[in-house]
């Protein structure tokens, strides 16, 4: 979904707002619009405009609202031109030098329920309408943003306004209809390196003949999304047209969800939250569940992983958290199974895109080098889908997943929706890592009693992941493991010089590893 408003061709420039020329800055802002004035500009001078004001721009019959920057230098925007941000050109689609004008914008109609959410005031389903559809339509600054996901923070949003804010983000966007009476869908809230679950779950699921259109995000603050490490094996980006085609043709597919126009003012609402590390309860749910439910999903499974470095910390926790998914997702008439799982390690041996796609082909080939706990794992989260299905009883579908997995039959399902989206020839026996390496050693003897998650996963960005898909880290020992002083604990791969020394330096002050005695390990009393 596109921030553009059609209008009924508005003249590009008055008297009072002469034309300029558009110039598209080449600048990527992240889901924000932005506008640059020449500070000698006459239209700057005379609308008394100000630096991180609002503006609307119109080109084309087209308008978009953004934040204006002034600059001082006549090579990035001169007196006589517009320039915009990428997103914003866009959104114009029309070509650099096509008359525009600019103008005060007017504030966005829902600041006055910002304002009251600010002052911790309760809100009501027509607040968060307003709200989330002006930040849907770019009405929203990135100070204004943030002042509404820290007022949500600050005042927790009770589990009625958490439902207002979903059903919100919902009708901000596309709502997608298979035409199916069952439609399955698996999450994870994440925190957890590695953990391709999704990419296993998806064939498995899809190979017993339950529709399993997963879209997926790329990763923001982690080394690897779903869409990152799918991208490894095939095209993710694609016209909705195609991936319609393809899930109704395999029952399945793993694609980026950007062009689907999902919950637009989720993506918008991320792009502050991440920076911030915000990820409130209220928030997390509403995000989640309004992208499933815009999908299409009827059932959905939900992995909340916990762990002394995981999103959630403790079982109450994570049960405090799934009563909450649990109220809004019955609100919302979707189906939900909550699973709780073992967070206290990343899933799977690689770290980074390549690495997690050689790990995901493995556990499809039943190769001996399959990572267990990552096969474990996705089988279990398969079968409580296969569960949705009336057909099966509960208990039941663990195993029928199981001889899905053994047989080949989700291999050959996979492979299939590899070709359908465009396979890229990756060859998980040789994959192409990254040729520069450091191999991180244990500094004593002992019993590996922890490990740092997040810490993990910033050395694997810190070497490149996921923007370098060849980098990442290559794990050879798990909790529960007794070393020697010396004992490889793992392999950082990275394919530029300086990415291999931002690692090596995150590693010395902390390689993300703690050895100790056998009964430091910490216990975590999941699900599965």
């Amino acid at each position: 979904m596109v921030s553009t408003e059609h209008t009924v061709s508005p003249p590009e420039a008055t008297a009072a707002t002469p034309a300029l020329s558009l110039r598209r800055v080449a600048i990527d802002t992240y889901h924000e619009n932005v506008a640059y004035l020449h500070r000698d500009c006459a239209v700057y001078r005379a609308e008394g405009f100000q630096a991180l004001s609002k503006v609307e721009v119109r080109a084309n019959g087209k308008r978009i609202l953004a934040t204006l920057n002034v600059v001082d230098d006549t090579a990035i925007v001169g007196c006589g031109e517009l320039g915009v941000s990428e997103d914003a050109f866009a959104q114009l689609s029309v070509p650099n030098g096509h008359p525009a004008s600019v103008s005060q914008a007017e504030p966005a109609a829902s600041i006055p329920a910002l304002f009251r959410k600010i002052n911790g005031e309760r809100l009501g389903a027509d607040d968060f309408k307003a709200i989330v559809g002006d930040i849907a339509q770019h009405r929203y600054s990135k100070i204004e943003l943030t002042a509404f996901v820290v007022g949500c923070n600050r005042s927790e949003l009770d589990r009625e306004e958490v439902y207002f804010l979903t059903e919100a983000m919902v009708a901000t966007g596309r709502r997608l209809d298979w035409h199916e009476p069952l439609v399955v869908d698996k999450h994870c809230i994440g925190g957890i390196p590695g953990n391709r679950t999704s990419m296993l779950v998806v064939p498995i699921v899809a190979a017993y003949g339950l529709v399993f259109p997963k879209t997926s995000s790329r990763a923001i603050t982690s080394p690897a999304g779903t869409a990152d490490t799918m991208e490894v094996l095939a095209t993710v980006e694609m016209p909705f047209e195609k991936l319609t085609q393809i899930v109704h043709q395999h029952h399945g597919c793993l694609a980026w969800g950007g062009t689907a126009g999902l919950s637009p003012a989720d993506d918008v609402l991320i792009s502050v939250e991440r920076p911030l590390n915000i990820d409130s309860p209220g928030q997390m749910v509403a995000s989640i569940l309004s992208k499933k439910v815009a999908a299409g999903a009827t059932h959905l499974v939900l992995d909340i992983p916990i762990g002394p470095t995981a999103k959630v910390r403790s079982m109450p926790e994570a049960q405090k958290l799934r009563r909450l998914f649990e109220y809004v997702a019955d609100r919302l008439g979707l189906s939900l199974d909550v699973v709780v799982t073992d967070g206290r390690q990343p899933v799977g041996r690689g770290v980074g895109p390549v690495l997690e796609a050689r790990d995901v082909m493995r556990v499809l080939e039943n190769h001996p080098d399959a990572p267990d706990d990552l096969r474990e794992k996705s089988l279990r989260l398969a079968g409580r889908l296969i569960e949705c299905s009336p057909d099966v009883r509960g208990g039941d579908g663990y195993r029928i997943a199981r001889d899905i997995l053994d047989s080949g039959r989700a291999l050959a399902k996979m492979q299939a929706i590899i070709e359908a989206q465009g396979a890229k020839g990756f060859d998980h026996l040789h994959p192409a890592l990254g040729s520069l390496t450091l191999e991180v050693k244990a500094p004593a003897a002992g019993v590996l009693i922890g490990i740092d998650n997040l810490q993990l996963a910033r050395i694997a960005r810190l070497a490149g992941a996921p923007k370098v898909p060849a980098a990442g880290v290559d794990l050879f020992k798990r909790l529960g493991d007794t070393v020697v002083e010396g004992d490889v604990l793992y392999r950082i791969h990275a394919s530029y010089a300086a990415d291999l020394a931002f690692a090596r330096d995150a590693c010395e002050r902390d390689n993300a590893y703690r050895i100790g005695a056998a009964d430091q390990l910490p216990q975590v009393f999941v699900e599965f």
